[in-house]
């Protein structure tokens, strides 16, 4: 007798549909799956007998013929396990209900309890869209899917209950949407705590205003890694759209811990990651990398020269198209990564090169070469270069209040709210996405402003893309200050966090 069973797959960060067809019929007991199961799709056989002897049903003797279409996508997985339990039952005859508009996805255990499987979130987006009506899912992984509406979501804790449910025997309770969950929460930390830095505290609210790229530069213990920590305690809570986004990618890494990912993520990886581990990969289809899971919020790599190379210049085109394609031998995937960079260093490796008061014990040759391990293409896609200096003793003792978290986001909400009314209808959200047409659009300076750029853009000799980006920051502070055009103090300030270079790599 011949079955049929919807479920579903995921392809990078979306999902696709997935029919199970059983055939059971008579001759020397074989089971064999087609339509290019992985080794866990294979050992979905003895998972699935199990279970079916613990819910009281014998596994089919003859020839089983299982068909995973589409045939020409690679399945991989434990997460056809329960619907290839389904489509056997209906096959064999122990299964006689209606299941037209039912889908099912999930990992069975020896004793036919289901088991959490990954990429959940994008497989319900896509059932919804495929017209699924009902689903069944995991129990454990059912609160990732509080955001999804228009769909009867039915999470089940073992293969009896998902049985008893399609015989009408004991209903299973549908998932209630709850878009509460949609709230960040407070932060464990808050700039009032960082004593002093005001001008790498400016730098940090115009990269939130903006999504500008930013470096910091300065000696061990000046509080670079403190300030980075605090970036996302001043950045906009993240809207419905993005929350989904962020939500799909970390429920296909497997990262989502019993909920939907709400607050805006900070990813800072140890120097030692490799490329793979940066951009994605794994056996099979790629899986997201940190590149990835940084999505919307602060990707930070501190101690930056001691990077790999080919770790730091795998940036170069994220950093430029807010995504990444990954081709693997399992296939090709391209994963959103748009972030906000966040990197900090030394200026030698001893810590002190340019210290006012603490000698340097580098040569001119360990600077070089230390400096020169961020090559020049990826500093000239860095919008904001900042010296963090040496505190004082005065800064920390002192009793002074410092600005709060709360204040800060408050003008980065603003000045975010003033893009998003100017862009409307140009498809981007932030000035550092403006190209080079809405640049001459929107960016335009009065005649005392472009003269001031012209002599700064001479002196410093800027390239054809540091022009852009000082052009997309000098933006960005006019809407900090509320103002409707680019003035001479917003360009002056601008340049000012593109001098940093000439400063340590021109002299290196």
């Amino acid at each position: 007798m011949l079955s049929e069973v919807r479920s579903f797959g995921v392809a990078g960060c979306d999902g696709y549909p997935v029919r199970i067809e059983a055939d059971v019929y008579q001759g020397l007991p074989a089971f064999s799956v087609v339509g290019l199961p992985d080794a866990s799709v294979m050992e979905a056989r003895d998972r699935v007998r199990a279970a079916m002897k613990q819910a009281g049903f014998s596994f089919p003797v003859g020839r089983v013929v299982l068909n995973l279409a589409p045939a020409d996508r690679k399945k991989s997985g434990p997460l056809y396990d329960l619907p290839i339990f389904i489509a056997l039952l209906k096959a064999v005859g122990g299964l006689s209900a209606e299941t037209d508009g039912c889908a099912f996805v999930g990992e069975l255990s020896l004793s036919g309890g289901i088991r959490p499987v990954r990429g959940l979130l994008p497989m319900a987006l896509c059932a919804k869209e495929q017209g699924v009506t009902s689903l069944f899912v995991p129990l454990e992984n059912a609160q990732e899917l509080r955001l999804v509406e228009g769909l009867s979501i039915y999470p089940a804790g073992h293969v009896n209950e998902v049985l008893a449910h399609l015989k009408g025997e004991r209903p299973l309770d549908a998932l209630v949407p709850d878009k509460s969950r949609l709230l960040p929460g407070s932060f464990p930390v808050d700039f009032s705590e960082v004593r002093g830095q005001q001008a790498a505290k400016r730098a940090l609210e115009i990269a939130a205003a903006g999504g500008h790229h930013i470096l910091m530069i300065g000696p061990p213990g000046a509080g670079k890694s403190m300030l980075a920590a605090r970036i996302p305690t001043i950045l906009p809570p993240m809207d419905e759209q993005e929350v989904l986004e962020v939500t799909k990618l970390y429920s296909v890494a497997g990262l989502l811990k019993g909920g939907v990912q709400a607050v805006r993520p900070f990813r800072s990886p140890h120097h030692t990651i490799s490329a793979a581990g940066l951009a994605g990969g794994g056996a099979g289809i790629a899986a997201p990398g940190e590149l990835s899971l940084a999505h919307r919020g602060v990707l930070f790599l501190d101690e930056l020269p001691e990077f790999g190379r080919q770790v730091t210049e795998l940036l170069r085109q994220p950093l430029e198209t807010g995504s990444i394609t990954l081709s693997r031998a399992g296939g090709t995937v391209t994963y959103p990564c748009r972030f906000l960079l966040a990197a900090a260093m030394n200026p030698c490796p001893c810590g002190y090169y340019g210290h006012p008061e603490r000698a340097c014990t580098c040569t001119d040759g360990q600077i070089a070469k230390y400096l020169h391990r961020v090559s020049g293409p990826l500093l000239d896609r860095i919008d904001l270069h900042v010296e963090v200096a040496p505190v004082h003793y005065t800064n920390l003792a002192g009793q002074e209040k410092e600005e709060s978290s709360a204040a800060i986001r408050q003008r980065v909400m603003d000045a975010r709210e003033r893009q998003r009314r100017r862009y409307e209808q140009d498809g981007i959200r932030l000035n550092a996405q403006l190209t080079p047409a809405l640049q001459k659009r929107y960016c335009r300076l009065d005649g005392t402003a472009d003269a001031v750029f012209h002599q700064a853009f001479d002196r410093l000799g800027l390239s054809a893309r540091a022009y852009g980006r000082v052009l997309r920051v000098a933006r960005t502070i006019a809407d900090l200050d509320g103002a409707q055009n680019i003035g001479p103090a917003h360009i002056l300030e601008a340049v000012g966090y593109r001098d940093l270079d000439r400063k340590y790599w021109n002299k290196a």
